[in-house]
């Protein structure tokens, strides 16, 4: 007999105390008019954004213009934000925003970049929550809930 296990996949949300993320997700859902359901799925994904940057060494990565917001909310509490980053990179992740006229920015090569991230994310470990990455992956995942690059250095 031969027996198939299925990797547990985690949650960016348990990389952080429930209160914050609460914090994170109202701030979300007020500041960008999102629903505290969506708002929750996109705080979520940040952080499973950021901690997947932390560790990843390759090309940048970059959330998707819905993940961004949570993202921003995030920074927005430098303390707390540092202090994830220290724990989860060892580093302060910076957020550096794509210029406009860079045409890696834009069409193909945006797509690209978003594909890129949704994989290493997927290949870190975190549920994928495909429906806030605009990529046209579809990645399983029965544990879901249903223009910026982080900096290496």
């Amino acid at each position: 007999m031969t027996t198939i296990t299925t990797p547990i996949l985690r949650e960016g949300r348990e990389l952080i105390d429930p209160d914050l993320f609460q914090t994170l997700t109202d701030r979300v859902a007020v500041e960008h008019g999102h629903d505290p359901a969506l708002a929750g799925q996109i705080v979520d994904q940040a952080l499973a954004f950021l901690a997947t940057s932390a560790a990843h060494a390759g090309r940048p990565l970059s959330p998707s213009p819905l993940v961004d917001h949570g993202w921003h909310e995030f920074i927005l509490h430098t303390r707390d934000y540092a202090a994830f980053c220290d724990r989860v990179a060892g580093r302060f992740l910076h957020h550096v925003p794509t210029d406009p006229h860079d045409p890696d920015a834009t069409g193909q090569a945006a797509h690209d970049t978003l594909t890129y991230t949704v994989d290493t994310i997927s290949a870190a470990g975190f549920c994928v929550d495909t429906d806030l990455w605009p990529t046209g992956h579809h990645i399983e995942c029965s544990q879901c809930h249903q223009g910026c690059t982080s900096s290496p250095a």
